[in-house]
């Protein structure tokens, strides 16, 4: 079996993480690792036997690698990612793929115009209940979307926030819950119901010392009329997922971890209008559905990553597509904080004035405690 070798850009926490998830995939041969802080990546370097490099661009010059693993913070993700398209690297880069709309587009552009295989690590868009529920819509089981809710909560206590510099920040991070929690759930609410058109959003820091958002809520319009509610935050426990997809035909819930799809014997713009009883509604029904055992951790993106290079097989989150995130993120960013109803295609102007001044006004945190540690409740 061909073996991709794959740099890391990036040692902390997560690039430290996907390297050791690197020693499980036969597919994959971690070849390089780079990071600013020498110190750091010479350490990495030396566990897992391969070169190191503090300056990216090297890395992708060197010809050890013929594909990187973008997993620094989020502002350097389109810059090392268009530098390694060009100089004819395959992507997968961690999620966001940028912090702006104008930088996504960017990376879209790239991938396109060199060919190179451009990844994101959306590892949920691999999980059996978003598999099925994905068919059930393509399929057409649900109709017309009529309606749509998600609730993601999350928790993040003080401490974690205080341990990096860039964390929380407008500078370092270019968002709070939305841009660093947040994204994946969002991907996976765009992949079933599609982008929503119109925004109305409330975006607030509640609980932690923190210049970036905490917790936000947004009211939604689709394309098609349907309605739509979305919240998210990190003060929230026990952080229970909860979403809706309610169509003409039947309706989705998705509570922690059971999906569940009921459908109607009749569309209900049918029966609302043929039905001649005053008390009457459709008849619904809990369907049986099959959800496929699947293996939803990091190791099955860089799998499938390195088999889209090798074999040319389709990607299960295709790069391209986390621009759709990104859209929005940065029309919740944009009506939360500006107290207006945002469209998207989001203006790119526009964004890019809000994000600069905000960070204008990021400051240097007072408190810095450094961890550098993966999230254990990840699935590698």
């Amino acid at each position: 079996m061909k073996k991709v070798k794959i740099g890391i850009v990036g040692a902390g926490g997560m690039g430290q993480g996907h390297a050791e998830t690197m020693k499980k995939i036969e597919e994959a041969e971690l070849s390089a690792v780079c990071d600013c802080e020498e110190a750091r990546v010479r350490e990495v370097a030396q566990k897992y036997g391969v070169k190191y490099f503090t300056d990216y661009k090297k890395l992708i010059d060197s010809g050890l690698a013929e594909a990187v693993i973008v997993a620094t913070p989020h502002y350097f993700h389109p810059e090392i990612s268009i530098y390694a398209m060009e100089h004819g690297l395959h992507v997968l880069t961690e999620k966001p793929i940028s912090v702006t709309v104008r930088q996504a587009d960017k990376m879209v552009e790239a991938a396109k115009k060199t060919g190179k295989v451009f990844c994101v690590m959306y590892q949920s868009r691999n999980r059996g209940v978003f598999i099925t529920a994905k068919k059930l819509i393509e399929e057409g089981k649900l109709g017309d979307i009529k309606r749509t809710l998600l609730v993601n909560p999350y928790y993040r206590s003080q401490a974690y926030y205080d341990s990096g510099s860039w964390r929380a920040t407008w500078k370092g991070e270019g968002g709070g819950v939305l841009i660093n929690q947040a994204p994946h759930m969002i991907d996976i609410f765009i992949m079933l119901a599609g982008l929503p058109k119109k925004f109305q959003a409330k975006a607030r820091t509640r609980l932690h010392k923190i210049e970036v958002e905490d917790e936000v809520n947004v009211l939604l319009e689709y394309e098609n009329g349907a309605w739509g509610y979305y919240y998210t935050c990190t003060n929230e426990v026990p952080s229970i997922l909860y979403l809706e997809i309610a169509g003409d035909k039947g309706k989705i819930i998705f509570n922690g971890e059971t999906l569940k799809f009921f459908s109607t014997s009749v569309p209900i713009s049918e029966f609302t209008v043929k039905n001649e009883s005053m008390w009457a509604s459709p008849e619904t029904k809990e369907e049986q559905l099959n959800i496929p055992e699947t293996d939803a951790g990091h190791g099955a993106i860089i799998r499938n990553f390195c088999k889209a290079i090798t074999e040319g097989e389709p990607l299960v989150s295709p790069g391209v597509e986390g621009l759709k995130s990104v859209e929005f993120i940065n029309a919740c960013l944009l009506s939360g904080f500006k107290n207006k109803i945002v469209e998207t295609p989001v203006d790119r102007d526009e964004y890019d004035r809000f994000i600069n001044e905000m960070i204008a006004r990021s400051k240097e945190k007072e408190s810095v405690k450094v961890q550098i540690k993966t999230d254990p409740n990840i699935k590698k």
